[in-house]
């Protein structure tokens, strides 16, 4: 990045902020924060240990520093502001949930920003899933980064003091690792009949919530599907699941004709063979389903996290809060683009060009010299595709 196109990023985020109206995070004065200031070179200072009493009022402190990036940490301590981790006296830790589009199976080199981004807000939803409906959280604060994903930000009173191993196992949870089929499932004794005196175990899957639910749900779908097949087309479907012959496809099928009501009650007991599909389906369930989170920053109580209302120093978009009712409409490539950059052109010489979509807009600009509106002009100087031309 060229010097004159660092002074003209570091002036603008200077503007910004003099402009922002950033909300600090509870206990902001326990928190420890950090910053990427502009600096030369490929690389990055990062400046950390700062408690905020030091740093003075935030607003006044970003307006007058201009950073790159700005972080407050997860945990709260008894100073927050001491240079070794050990002696910053350690409380209790927000749990944070970090989503990117690099840890997304389904995003490649060649999937757009927008659908990179879009993938990575279905995975978001998994993860409310998972948060609100299988933990029961209710105090949440979801975060667009500012660049390729999603945070999470959990500050239940139940999660505050949980240690890293106790983090761990919440997010082998979300990503199902390790998850044991014959623990989901539940046995039911059904009492022997006329000329069967021995009592029966019935093993059913949970019908709602949970792996179990989730896993129940494809069953069932599966089912119903075949349930409106011919019979021979029905049995070749069953058969090419593993350990599924033709005997135990007939006996599939029969059950979904006339006692569909018992696959709908997650019984697994016929024959062992929705037993056997329910495993098989267990697999593709967690692969698609789980929330591919970055596992790191989830177990580490110490993690240091974006500021909501701050600016990303690689993209020149807004570290947005988003209600949780409006995230279903929530376009980061609209609703994340700085007031600040909007309104005006400003010239910019490309230097990786291509298409670009980002203020509702689309944009294919070759390499050369182009007018810009500028919150594309910072978009792709932050990103190293441009540096400022001159006006």
């Amino acid at each position: 990045m060229q010097e004159r196109t660092r002074a003209y990023l570091r002036g603008r985020f200077g503007d910004h902020y003099r402009r922002a109206s950033i909300d600090l995070p509870p206990g902001a004065d326990e928190r420890e924060w950090g910053y990427v200031p502009w600096t030369e070179g490929p690389g990055e200072t990062y400046v950390r240990h700062n408690a905020l009493l030091d740093m003075g009022e935030l607003a006044d402190f970003l307006a007058r520093e201009r950073p790159k990036h700005v972080y407050f940490s997860a945990g709260r301590y008894d100073d927050p502001g001491a240079s070794r981790m050990d002696d910053k006296g350690w409380n209790r830790s927000d749990l944070i949930f970090d989503l990117d589009a690099d840890h997304l199976p389904a995003t490649s080199t060649e999937d757009s920003y927008r659908e990179m981004l879009s993938a990575c807000k279905d995975a978001l939803f998994r993860l409310l899933d998972f948060l609100e409906n299988d933990f029961g959280f209710e105090d949440l604060e979801i975060v667009f980064s500012g660049s390729r994903g999603y945070h999470v930000h959990v500050r239940d009173a139940t999660v505050q003091h949980l240690d890293s191993d106790a983090r761990r196992e919440i997010v082998d949870y979300v990503r199902g690792i390790g998850l044991d089929f014959d623990r989901l499932i539940e046995e039911e004794t059904v009492a022997g009949s006329v000329g069967r005196e021995t009592p029966a175990n019935n093993r059913y899957l949970p019908t709602e919530g949970g792996w179990g639910g989730r896993i129940h749900d494809e069953l069932h779908s599966v089912m119903a599907q075949v349930r409106d097949l011919e019979e021979s087309a029905a049995i070749e479907r069953l058969q090419a699941y593993e350990g599924v012959g033709e005997k135990k496809a007939r006996t599939a099928y029969r059950f979904s004709q006339n006692r569909f009501v018992e696959i709908e009650a997650g019984n697994l007991s016929a024959h062992n063979v929705f037993e056997t599909l329910a495993k098989q389906f267990a697999h593709e369930v967690i692969a698609t389903q789980n929330a591919p989170i970055d596992e790191p920053v989830s177990t580490d109580t110490n993690r240091l996290i974006r500021q909501p209302g701050s600016l990303h120093g690689g993209s020149g978009l807004a570290v947005r809060h988003i209600d949780r009712s409006e995230l279903s409409g929530f376009d980061p490539l609209v609703d994340a683009v700085p007031e600040t950059f909007c309104g005006h052109e400003i010239t910019v010489e490309v230097t990786d060009g291509g298409t670009i979509e980002l203020g509702g807009d689309s944009f294919t600009l070759p390499a050369g010299i182009h007018s810009v509106p500028e919150y594309l002009g910072v978009f792709l100087m932050t990103r190293g595709r441009a540096e400022k031309g001159k006006e």
